[in-house]
Order: C-alpha cells, then structure tokens, then sequence
C-alpha cells in the first residue's frame, strides 16, 4: 500500500518542475480569456475613437463616390484621389489597430506571462499516433471545451435574440430617421450590442481561466517518490546521478547504434576502432558521423555493419582521425572532406558494379590523412579547427 501511495500524484509540483515546463513552452493559458480581453479592448477603442472613426468613412465614402469633370476625363488623377481618400481612411483606424495589439501582447501577462520557447517548435511525431488522438478527444479537456462550446453558443445566440427582440422597433424606425442621424443611431445600437455579447463571454473566461489554472496545476503533480528523487538529485546524490548518466549512455549508445543500419560506410582501424558515416547529397554539407566506437563498441558496430550489408573501409589513419576529431552527430572535420570523399567514391562505385553499372572499383588502400589528425602522429597535440560542424 505504501508503494501504491508513491506512485500517485498527491504532491504540488515543486518550482523545479514548473521552470523544466516552462521551458519545454508548458505554461498555462486560457484562450477565452484572451479573446474576451482583445474584444473588450476593441470596445474601449470604439467607445474612444469610434465617432471620429465614422465620421472619416463617412467623409472617405463620400469623397470616393463624388468627382469632378478633371477626374471623369483623367483616370490616374481619379485614382490618385481616391487612393489618397483611402489612406485617410486607413489611417483613421491605426488607432484602433495599435490598440488591439498591444491588448494582444499584453493579454498573456493576465495568465501565464510571456513566453518564448523553441522546444514548442520542434515537431513531435509522438502527436501523429492514432490512439493516443483518440485518448485525446475523449479526455476530460476535450469534454470541457466542448461545454465551453456549448456555452459560448447559447449565450451569444441568447443575447443577440434579446436585443434583437428589444430594439426591433428601434431597427425599424431608421426607416424614417435622416441619415446621419440614423447612422449614428445604428452605430449606437450595434454597439451596445456588441457590448452585451462581450460581456457574456466575460462569465465563461471568468470560470475557464481559474479551471486552466486549476487544471495545469493538477497535469504537474508529483508523486512522493519523484518529490524524493528531484530533493536527492539537487543536494548532489552521487549514486543518483551516477546511476542517471549511466541510463543516459546506454540510452545514446542504443540510439547511435540503431542509426548503424542507415549508414553509408564503416571506416575501421580495422579493431580498435569504428566511425560510422552517413551523406545525403542535397540535405547535408558534408558526410556526418551517425556512430563511433572503440574496441567493443567498435566490434558491435562492424557487428551490425556487417549484419545490415554496410560496407566497411579498412583506413586505420582516417579511422583514428575520425573518431579523434568528429564528434557524434557532427560534420566531419573540413581537413577531412578529401580522404572521406575518396571512401564515399568507391562505396558509390561498388554499389554501381553491384547493380550491373560499371567496373568493378579497387579498394583504396592509400587514403591521405593530414599528419596533424592523426593521433599516433606527434604533430597531431593540437586539435584542428572543426568549422564545418553544424
């Protein structure tokens, strides 16, 4: 019972975890109240800059519909004009646009605060499995936001019935109002309008931003045992993190021997070590090291080599250079480019022999390497400039 209790989230999630979420771009957020912030934002700037707003349309719509015998008779002094009518006009509703944006970048700071994040840019083909899609759509946030739907439905639809029933005869009656005073009659109504819409929608982020709150708080609880596990790792646990760095090797040296398979070549010393090189022509700048390895990751790396039909290349120099000066998931060395283009050259040959295309190549037994990228080599104490690395 007492390891069934560990392992459910009972616990708050520690500032720990809420900064390790925050910069994976997991904050909370509420996109009711956002929206309800910028609609009611743009009825502060109606309210504030809305007659001066109708009076410029309604003189641009007049200009724009009346001209003078010139204009008739010459059409780029008409256009002229009316693009000039037009930049009035656009130019009266700046105001307006300069204040929903800065409503929309403040908006976050009621929620979440700003955030800027990569990590939520990098794709996550994780999101592609089917399954776990439909967890999704029958999880309890997709049961919320579809009452959330629901609601924002009825209660715009309920609201624009009222005031339609209510001002009716007001709609009505701007049959037989003048026209400017009709205007700015109508102008009136839809405003208010408008108004008892947003404030509709303030009730539903009044009760989603306290439930997003709510409910990101709950997604970051702990359990007892990841509370113990975060308290040892930051006092500095050593066996903890051994432990965590040994997992994190393992876990690497399976990903880089599962690239092994993919490879183009395997350059060998022939057993003390083996580099593993990959090059798509159009997609990379140079060939890359997919794996590398010394004594018995070397032997399983030709083991796998051999057993996926990689072609492995016998150059102890330009193995030990490789493995020496390319890092894992890097470009090679630009000192390099020369000697590894000789390999990738006769595994394209063999590859075209092998498919009825050509002669036979002859396996290079020479490849130069640079003096100072060979380890056994006393001129090779300092490590090369590595540029071409991504």
């Amino acid at each position: 019972m007492a390891e069934d209790s560990d392992l459910e989230r009972t616990e708050p999630a520690s500032q720990q975890r809420i900064d390790k979420a925050r910069e994976d771009g997991d904050v909370p957020r509420s996109r009711e109240l956002a929206t309800c912030t910028i609609l009611l934002g743009a009825g502060a700037g109606l309210l504030m800059t809305g007659e001066n707003l109708l009076r410029q349309v309604n003189g641009g719509l007049i200009a724009g519909l009346s001209f003078d015998r010139a204009q008739a008779f010459d059409m780029s002094l008409l256009l002229s004009r009316q693009g000039g009518h037009l930049m009035e006009v656009l130019l009266a509703f700046a105001p307006l646009a300069g204040l929903l944006m800065l409503v929309a970048l403040a908006s976050p700071l009621l929620i979440g605060g700003w955030l800027f994040s990569t990590k939520a840019l990098t794709p996550d083909f994780g999101k592609m499995n089917l399954f776990k899609g439909l967890a999704r759509m029958v999880s309890l946030n997709s049961l919320v936001e579809l009452v959330k739907a629901i609601a924002k439905a009825l209660i715009v639809g309920v609201i624009a019935y009222l005031v339609m029933r209510s001002q009716i005869d007001a709609v009505l009656g701007l049959m037989v109002e003048p026209v400017r005073a009709g205007s700015m009659h109508l102008s009136q109504m839809l405003f208010s309008s408008f108004m008892l819409i947003v404030m509709g929608l303030v009730i539903i982020a009044g009760i989603d931003a306290p439930y997003q709150m709510f409910s990101y708080g709950k997604k970051l609880m702990m359990t007892r045992q990841e509370v113990r596990q975060e308290a040892k790792e930051s006092e500095g646990n050593p066996e903890i993190k051994a432990r965590v760095r040994s997992q994190q090797r393992e876990m690497a040296r399976r990903r880089m021997m599962s690239e092994v398979p993919n490879a183009d070549v395997v350059v060998t010393n022939p057993t003390h070590f083996a580099v593993a090189l990959k090059y798509a022509d159009g997609k990379m700048r140079a060939p890359t090291v997919v794996a590398k390895g010394a004594d018995a990751i070397a032997a399983k790396i030709r083991e796998l080599a051999t057993a996926n039909n990689v072609l492995m290349v016998e150059s102890p120099p330009l193995a030990r250079a490789l493995y020496r000066h390319a890092e894992l998931g890097d470009e090679i060395p630009e000192a390099l480019y020369t000697a590894v283009a000789e390999v990738l050259a006769y595994v394209y040959q063999l590859r075209a022999f092998r498919s009825g295309d050509g002669d036979r190549p002859e396996l290079p037994t020479a490849i130069e390497v640079p003096p100072e990228l060979d380890p056994q080599n006393p001129a090779a104490s300092v490590k090369p400039d590595q540029g071409a690395r991504a």
